[in-house]
């Protein structure tokens, strides 16, 4: 009559909203770092296009970029198993998909179609990464 209480089921523990989101928060502030310095260079840059430092002005958008490519990398580590499969095949369809796009381009171009400039590739890049991480993230729900 007076036994110990039923077992609950473990829950996971609640985080708080920083440690949630903590990648996205960082990544998003690198982004910001990195379109603040950019306008800055290119501003800087165009107003003296004779100045000797223009080059090292140039590159410094890279910083920013860096940093949030290191973010960027640390948040796949932090992944499961599942998510990081599906990562990587979303990864890799993007790099199959953007590879017959160019290369399937390429052809177009030789038949008078005018030509794509590379700045073209990494967002092309982004949008199939984007279209398999959602494609995939289905399927193994399902």
């Amino acid at each position: 009559m007076f036994g110990p209480p039923p077992p609950q089921p473990a829950r996971a523990p609640i985080q708080s909203s920083w440690v949630t989101y903590r990648s996205q928060i960082n990544f998003g502030f690198a982004m910001l770092a990195y379109l603040m310095v950019l306008v800055g260079a290119i501003i800087a840059v165009q107003a003296n296009p004779g100045a000797p430092w223009r080059y090292y002005v140039a590159v410094l958008p890279a910083v920013p970029a860096v940093i949030g490519l290191v973010v960027f990398v640390r948040a796949l580590m932090r992944l499961d198993e599942v998510q990081t499969r599906i990562q990587l095949y979303a990864l890799g369809l993007a790099v199959g998909a953007v590879a017959l796009v160019t290369f399937g381009y390429a052809f177009f171009e030789g038949a008078g179609l005018p030509h794509m400039p590379p700045a073209y590739v990494l967002p092309l890049m982004g949008i199939f990464w984007g279209v398999g991480t959602a494609y995939f993230s289905w399927r193994y729900r399902s």
